[in-house]
């Protein structure tokens, strides 16, 4: 449910702003005369004694229409609040979220009916409600009513093609559109230019997501064709359409005229190594650039050579390359470009297992990014020698909020090489060490360091799948854990073809938890329960603490 506003009185106070609908309804009420004046402004000496008896008349049916009038939007207002309060949801400051509300063909005819209320509306949410779907025109045939509107939001609405063509004709009448999300939409794909194409040169749009929306190749070169005219663009977010990537060449030569572009998402666009070479090209214009995420393109790996133009993006603050098969050489390339991002905050390498034998000298130039706050380097094969030059580096990232080193099997028994990064690492948040073949001396380092106070800020904590992890280990480690009062998430399950019967540790892990303030989850599949301890946890569930939830996939 969105929160009330707050706006300043005279008096310097702060006092809460009435949802949107009452506010309409003040404003109308201002509009109408009170009763009397129109009477008290006629001159009794320019009024002859005709229109003398028809003015009360007159002034009697203005009244009267004006209390009509007043009632009839009194009653209307009631009825949308009502309408908004069985949602759970109340128009706020300009803004209507009726986002995943689980809409019916009435609350949609409902909520077309507030669109008169709201001539000021600037924000409509009504993403992930199916039935809108079929429906669209319905809003659209009433956009004109709402025509300051700046964002508008219909992902996942099972758009038809007919919605499509409607959404084309309603974008007609919304001047001041800032923001369109028509995401996980499969009908936009082919019919994208029935949409945009009414968008103009000095189009007031900023933001323009299109995430798996089936997008054709022809899509592609529209898009490609429809940049230029889009100078205020500031995210693009092209994600998942994986028939675009034969169309690049035309998206990336209309990026070169997006030089207000400040996130470019292609997550999963079947882009190739050519791909990155036409980016490249395109990059040299992006110099506002922020967020890039190439993430999920397989065939990127080996078109890392020789990218110059990445090396321009000196604003770059998030760079995802997940998941697309870098090669040794790409490596290469791309170690003396990214310490150039001295205000690179979110790095993301992750399921690049070739990087495991090749990126030591890169990783060692991660301790020129003391503003990374999210480091996931998982599933990349680490050696010795490069998990080695990542620990020396980690020194040197103070601002670590999020570490991701999960699937790397060189950990086990090695996390000592961390102790200095988590010791020094006071903002970190989240720790993922999933399936790192930790032993339990491992468990000895991460317990000497909780108790030392040094990871007072950890929220979510990730062991699991460390089935070599002996009742020792996980002993000494739940026997610390009382220590970490602002963790909220916790999972020390086992792999899913192992079982094993939980030791005494558990009972140090229920006693920990009752100290844990903010503690909902922990996760322990496949971590057989006795008969005492089952009576144990039960007991647990029921004293007051039946807000945390035990995942161990039912008792074996």
């Amino acid at each position: 449910m969105s929160r009330i506003g707050k706006k300043s009185s005279s008096d310097g106070e702060t006092t809460p702003q009435a949802p949107l609908v009452n506010e309409s309804i003040r404003e109308s009420k201002s509009r109408f005369p009170k009763p009397g004046s129109r009477k008290e402004s006629i001159d009794p000496k320019t009024t002859d004694s005709q229109s003398q008896d028809k003015t009360p008349k007159t002034i009697s049916l203005d009244f009267a229409k004006t209390l009509t009038s007043e009632t009839e939007l009194g009653s209307r207002m009631q009825e949308n609040e009502w309408f908004l309060r069985k949602l759970g949801r109340k128009a706020v400051n300009k803004c209507l979220d009726l986002n995943n509300c689980r809409l019916t063909a009435v609350d949609v005819t409902e909520t077309v009916a507030l669109l008169p209320s709201l001539p000021d509306l600037e924000n409509l949410d009504i993403s992930w409600n199916d039935v809108i779907g079929g429906n669209l025109h319905v809003f659209t045939q009433q956009m004109h009513l709402v025509s300051k509107l700046k964002i508008l939001r219909l992902g996942s609405c099972r758009l038809t093609a007919e919605d499509v063509r409607a959404l084309g004709e309603a974008l007609k009448v919304l001047p001041e559109l800032e923001e369109l999300n028509l995401s996980w939409n499969s009908k936009v794909g082919g019919n994208l230019p029935l949409i945009l194409q009414t968008l103009q040169e000095g189009s007031k749009i900023q933001t323009l997501e299109l995430v798996d929306c089936t997008l054709t190749s022809e899509d592609g070169v529209f898009v490609g064709q429809l940049l230029p005219r889009l100078q205020n663009l500031e995210v693009l977010n092209l994600s998942i359409n994986r028939n675009i990537g034969g169309s690049l060449n035309s998206i990336a030569h209309g990026l070169k005229s997006t030089s207000n572009l400040k996130v470019l998402k292609l997550h999963s666009c079947g882009l190739s190594q050519k791909s990155v070479k036409l980016l490249d090209a395109a990059f040299r214009y992006l110099c506002e650039l922020r967020t890039l995420d190439l993430s999920c393109n397989k065939e990127l790996g080996g078109g890392f050579e020789d990218t110059a133009g990445l090396a321009t993006l000196e604003h770059l603050e998030g760079l995802d390359l997940h998941q697309c098969s870098l090669t040794a050489d790409d490596v290469l390339s791309l170690t003396p470009v990214i310490p150039l991002f001295s205000s690179l905050q979110e790095l993301d390498l992750s399921a690049n297992k070739e990087m495991g034998s090749s990126s030591e000298n890169l990783l060692s130039r991660l301790r020129f990014l003391p503003a990374l706050k999210s480091l996931i380097i998982s599933n990349c094969a680490l050696e010795s020698e490069t998990f080695t030059a990542l620990a020396e580096a980690s020194i040197h990232l103070p601002a670590l909020k999020i570490v991701n080193l999960s699937w790397n099997k060189c950990i086990g028994g090695n996390l000592k090489l961390l102790l200095e990064m988590l010791k020094r690492s006071m903002s970190l948040q989240v720790l993922r060490l999933s399936s790192c073949a930790l032993v339990t001396e491992d468990m000895a380092v991460l317990a000497s360091v909780i108790q030392t106070g040094h990871l007072t800020r950890l929220q979510k904590l990730d062991l699991s799948y460390n089935d070599s992890i002996c009742e020792a280990g996980w002993t000494i480690f739940c026997q610390n854990l009382w220590l970490l009062k602002e963790l909220t998430e916790l999972d020390i399950s086992l792999r899913p073809s192992t079982f094993r019967k939980c030791g005494q540790w558990f009972r140090h892990l229920l006693s920990a938890v009752t100290k844990l303030p903010k503690i909902t989850e922990i996760g322990m599949k496949r971590w057989l329960l006795s008969a005492s301890q089952e009576e144990e946890l039960q007991g647990f569930d029921q004293d007051q603490r039946s807000s945390i939830h035990f995942d161990h996939g039912g008792f074996q």
